[in-house]
């Protein structure tokens, strides 16, 4: 008789067969915190709506809002302060797949940030594309220090491309804007440095995966993604 452990292995494995041949390509978006992956992955989402976008922070907060069994527990986790175990957000973006039916391809967008999630995540599904996204710091602080937020909206303002039309104030509910504090300066170069320290290997890891896209805002940036995209057969 199949141990409890040796049915759970047997059913994860036929979970991870059934992804990889439910999607036809899966890419992955890299980029330094602050550096434009959630508007690059937008602008990707609008030009080929064929894309599954998977940012592991928004559905991460539609569980624990939701009130599901994945979000209670994501929820008890990160009162306490503490990372959320690699395995809760594989089981969610899994979990997310098997219910979106057949995506022609995969975007993930804040996960994998680490070597050991890379490796996990490859027994789940490959990553077949990687876009790099390559800002220069100083671009990166000044950008953000500029980003401000409305808390009951979370709508984002920007002072330098999409102001509010009274400084300082929402211009859908009329209250105060705030800057999260990570977006203040010194906060920034700390997510910096994390980023270098654990999250730029993954360029190394994934190797001739990785395609670099440089430039200091997301219009350049987005035209040589675009043209990536299609000519890797979108």
């Amino acid at each position: 008789m199949l141990s409890r452990t040796s049915l759970q292995i047997g059913r994860t494995t036929a979970r991870c067969v059934s992804l990889q041949q439910r999607r036809s390509a899966t890419y992955l978006i890299l980029g330094k915190p602050g550096g434009g992956k959630g508007t690059i992955s937008k602008k990707i989402l609008k030009s080929f709506p064929s894309f599954l976008h998977l940012s592991t922070g928004d559905l991460l907060r539609e569980e624990v809002n939701s009130g599901s069994e994945l979000g209670k527990k994501a929820k008890d986790i990160m009162s306490t302060g503490a990372l959320l175990p690699d395995q809760i957000i594989l089981d969610l973006v899994q979990s997310t797949i098997s219910k979106s039916g057949s995506p022609k391809n995969l975007l993930l967008d804040g996960f994998p940030r680490t070597l050991a999630q890379a490796s996990s995540l490859d027994e789940m599904l490959k990553v077949d594309h990687v876009i790099a996204l390559d800002v220069p710091d100083q671009t990166i602080i000044e950008r953000t220090s500029d980003r401000w937020l409305s808390q009951s909206t979370n709508r984002v303002y920007s002072y330098s491309y999409d102001p509010p039309k009274v400084k300082g104030i929402c211009d859908d509910t009329g209250e105060e804007l705030i800057q999260r504090e990570d977006d203040k300066p010194e906060s920034v170069l700390k997510r910096l440095d994390t980023y270098r320290a654990e999250t730029a290997p993954l360029n190394e890891y994934y190797g001739d995966r990785v395609e670099v896209f440089e430039g200091e805002t997301s219009d350049v940036i987005f035209e040589q993604v675009e043209k990536f995209v299609k000519g890797v057969g979108e």
